[in-house]
């Protein structure tokens, strides 16, 4: 069991909102043109690739220059509303620089598990990919209210990898990856490299919510393996603050945690 990307060559990789922001909301150019480079590598190494990027919200906060993450739908929609025109331009800009094109995708939850609609989605999405352009999607928070939400990019992304039937989830983060015990509280709590039985997470806490900037935490990571392990895939969950995250998986070297359900 080898915990690469070499040999993965349709992934969907998801972006959380503390991987392209500062602690202020607004976007750290920094982090966002690495990731796109790397990204861009794994790209030009012929693998498709779709993309479910956080940060619309998190952009907004910081172009109304709000103090805090907005509490009401009607605050985060238009934040959202702000944010998103301000993400997709930066990804644009970055993507271009070698030579890609990207194309914004807003999804509900309805447009997922609704037959029709889905296959529409699932029609858009590959024939993006035949085009040799890379999907960059997000929950369409400026309408999506709470009964037709997702509500977590963890769990859109697994629902999208699922969807389209790509071979691997990536899950970008600020944690390292899984670890036996809340490594904030127990100084003897280790990483696990792989995980193989969804089992595992049974015997594991998962603690609470994410960071300031974002919505997902550890439970929402689990909720996404659950259906990455419904259809047999991988998963990695990976720290995007590791320099060269991305080129170290294809090239092989272990790094966060995988998670392999192949072998079901």
């Amino acid at each position: 069991m080898v915990n690469t990307l070499k040999n993965l060559n349709r992934i969907v990789i998801k972006i959380g909102s503390s991987s392209l922001t500062h602690d202020s909301g607004l976007l750290d150019l920094w982090k966002m043109e690495s990731l796109v480079k790397q990204i861009a590598n794994l790209y030009n190494s012929g693998k498709d690739i779709i993309i479910v990027s956080s940060g619309a919200i998190a952009a907004g906060i910081g172009k109304m220059k709000l103090s805090e993450k907005p509490k009401s739908i009607p605050e985060k929609q238009a934040a959202a509303a702000v944010g998103q025109s301000t993400l997709m331009h930066m990804y644009e800009k970055f993507f271009a620089e070698f030579g890609i094109t990207v194309a914004q995708v807003l999804l509900t939850k309805e447009d997922m598990y609704q037959d029709s609609r889905r296959e529409h989605c699932i029609n858009a999405l590959e024939k993006l990919i035949d085009f040799r352009i890379i999907p960059i999607i997000n929950e369409n928070d400026v309408v999506a209210i709470d009964e037709i939400k997702v509500g977590d990019n963890d769990t859109l992304s697994a629902e999208v990898c699922k969807m389209i039937n790509f071979e691997n989830l990536i899950i970008l983060s600020d944690i390292n990856g899984v670890y036996n015990k809340d490594p904030r509280k127990f100084s003897d709590a280790f990483m696990i490299p792989v995980i193989d039985k969804i089992e595992t997470l049974d015997m594991i806490d998962a603690g609470d919510a994410g960071s300031a900037v974002g919505t997902g935490g550890m439970q929402t990571k689990f909720k996404a393996a659950r259906i990455i392990e419904s259809v047999g895939k991988t998963m990695f969950i990976v720290n995007s603050g590791e320099p060269d995250v991305l080129n170290y998986l294809f090239s092989g070297q272990p790094f966060g945690t995988f998670f392999d359900f192949r072998n079901r």
